[in-house]
């Protein structure tokens, strides 16, 4: 269990000098056992209470890295039950499962699809993480075998996944040799079989996945730990999705809120099986409830399409808006008479006007005025979308060397700013739709008979 803030004010210099920039040491110590402050901070500190004190100074859940460094996922760290107290720092990685127990040529085409699983979304290439092989065939050979095909293939992070050990070893402790794979152990795998595996973590510095009902999981992280393989992840299993999303509630709110180490771990959550739209909706609902990695069917696009949307959403900061660079952006091959559209820096808004040009085929400049990242109606009303924010963006992107006609269109929202902007900048203002779907039809009529 962690210590509490008495239990650390007693190792601590009890002199009060303030040099933490806290007036006591009895509120630093409550400070960092409420996870407000670090050990660090405190410079009278010796290093054999520094030693002492380290479990209250560590993350309620810890940090487990996973793959190659040239493709490091780290996962786990999570600080809050609720994005919105803070936010969720380390995103879900989501792994797509593939068996061993098929011919390398149908393997070399999975990783071909895998490669294709792209999609553009808001500024980001969104796509999966990680490759789960299954030792469907119980064979370490072929597991060895697949794994390299995969390894060389996409070099991707992995979960090796086999109710026998020797399979995990082959692949391990072979292919997959210094890249961190992660060894996800069924619930029925042998105590025999765990101090073997703890063996095989240390060796290869490789996570272990501890799956089985909560409090089993539990107590094996603590005998793991007590062998000292600490790199470590816990799962569910192949469980209903009730019995998955309990375990990933329960075990989150014990160590963030109870702070109890062994259930402090990132959670490997499987969602799975013969239904794929319902495995994809049971994927989407782990990632809003803490899994740290999901393996999924999800192959097809649009199964795994809303899993990563899902986890672009939840992992962006609610407390800090996403936003694109406020500049001139080109979209086609613009001339001198193509159209200058104004907008926000607000991702939404700037993306949802540059897909419909695009889509126009209409090559035009986009002025994104810096807002703070809010979109068109909360920056006009909070006053940062307004004639001079817009003239003094006009200037600064040099719009005026960049085209002739002297003309610009502005959200129709926001249609009374165009008299007062066209006095402040000097340029004709046309006002545009209210939404973006107008604008392909707006440029091919009003543009053009203007």
């Amino acid at each position: 269990m962690a210590l509490t803030g008495l239990d650390i004010y007693k190792r601590l210099p009890k002199e009060n000098c303030r040099e933490c920039g806290v007036p006591t040491c009895l509120a630093f110590a409550m400070k960092v056992a409420a996870g407000q402050a670090g050990l660090s901070e405190c410079p009278r500190l010796s290093e054999e209470a520094r030693a002492e004190l380290s479990e209250a100074s560590a993350p309620p859940q810890r940090l487990v890295k996973i793959g190659p460094e040239q493709k490091l996922i780290e996962v786990g760290q999570e600080t809050v039950l609720f994005r919105h107290d803070e936010k969720f720092y380390h995103p879900t990685a989501v792994a797509l499962r593939v068996s061993d127990d098929q011919d390398p040529e149908a393997i070399r085409r999975a990783c071909s699809a895998f490669r294709s699983l792209q999609f553009p979304r808001v500024g980001e290439i969104l796509q999966a993480d990680m490759i789960a092989l299954v030792n469907e065939s119980d064979s370490p050979q072929k597991m060895s075998a697949a794994a390299e095909i995969v390894s060389k293939e996409l070099g991707v992070p992995m979960v090796l996944m086999s109710r026998r050990g020797e399979s995990l070893a082959a692949a391990a402790t072979g292919p997959l040799a210094g890249a961190r794979p992660v060894l996800y152990c069924p619930p029925e795998i042998s105590a025999g079989d765990w101090a073997a595996l703890a063996d095989l973590a240390q060796k290869t510095a490789a996570p272990l996945c501890v799956a089985g009902e909560l409090n089993t999981v539990a107590e094996r992280v603590e005998a793991l730990g007590a062998k000292g393989a600490k790199n470590v992840l816990i799962s569910p299993g192949d469980v209903a999705p009730s019995a998955a999303l309990a375990f990933l509630t329960r075990s989150r709110r014990a160590a963030l809120n109870k702070k109890y180490r062994p259930l402090g771990c990132p959670v490997l959550a499987i969602a799975a099986g013969a239904d794929k739209v319902a495995a994809a909706l049971d994927a989407c609902a782990y990632v809003c409830k803490y899994a740290a990695v999901i393996v999924s069917d999800a192959w097809e696009p649009y199964l795994l399409l809303p899993i990563l949307t899902i986890r672009q959403n939840i992992y962006t900061d609610p407390q800090k808006p996403v936003q694109v660079e406020a500049k001139l952006y080109e979209i086609g091959e613009v001339a001198q008479t193509s159209p200058l559209l104004v907008t926000t820096n607000f991702s939404l808004s700037y993306y949802a006007v540059e897909s419909e040009v695009e889509a126009s085929r209409i090559p035009c400049r986009i002025l994104a005025v810096d807002t703070e990242g809010t979109s068109v109606l909360t920056s006009w009303a909070s006053d940062k979308f307004n004639p001079k924010t817009i003239t003094a963006a006009l200037k600064s992107a040099g719009a005026e060397g960049k085209v002739k006609h002297h003309r610009l269109v502005i959200p129709g929202l926001v249609a009374v700013m165009a008299a007062p902007l066209g006095e402040e900048s000097g340029w004709e203002v046309l006002v545009g739709p209210k939404e973006a779907s107008g604008i392909g039809p707006f440029l091919k009529s009003e543009w053009k008979s203007n």
